[in-house]
């Protein structure tokens, strides 16, 4: 498997392929490093995203997981750069319950580029986030998409 590390604002990421397509984007570096056309154009975009002029992510992605998980990051992909809908919303719309989708939120391997930082609770309530350094990073990603409002701007410096 093919991987590359790259610097980001939220910390050091490393990009998985496998034959063809993104399988993993994991917290962290690694040393041994195959840049490959895909992984390239990737480090690529996701820099495009954090400095702002990329809003939607073209790259072909293979995450592993059950139907359901692969259902719900289907989802997870329509929600646009910039909004946010609440686990509840997307549970009714998939007819399933709001834990079952932050499990499969939990559980996505693509965070980022499967945008699980769009999904709030209630009333936009920031909730968990898989990623290294939890609700900070879910913020930043929804700070830097314009998508945090000041009540949760609030909750973030007051917990």
């Amino acid at each position: 498997m093919a991987q590359l590390s790259m610097h980001s604002p939220v910390g050091d990421l490393t990009l998985h392929e496998d034959a063809g397509a993104l399988v993993a984007l994991d917290w962290g570096w690694v040393p041994d490093q195959t840049p490959t056309p895909l992984l390239l154009r990737a480090r690529d975009q996701l820099d495009a995203y954090f400095d702002g002029t990329l809003e939607v992510f073209d790259l072909a992605l293979r995450p592993a997981g059950t139907v359901f998980q692969k259902t719900v990051w289907a989802e997870l992909l329509k929600i646009r750069y910039g909004s946010t809908a609440t686990y509840g919303t997307l549970a009714a719309r998939l007819g399933s319950h709001p834990r079952a989708i932050g499990t499969a939120c939990a559980r996505n391997p693509l965070p980022i580029i499967i945008p699980c930082h769009r999904i709030t609770g209630v009333d936009g309530a920031l909730t968990g986030y898989s990623g290294e350094g939890g609700i900070a990073t879910k913020a930043a990603l929804l700070r830097l998409e314009g998508a945090l409002d000041i009540q949760q701007e609030l909750f973030i410096t007051t917990s």
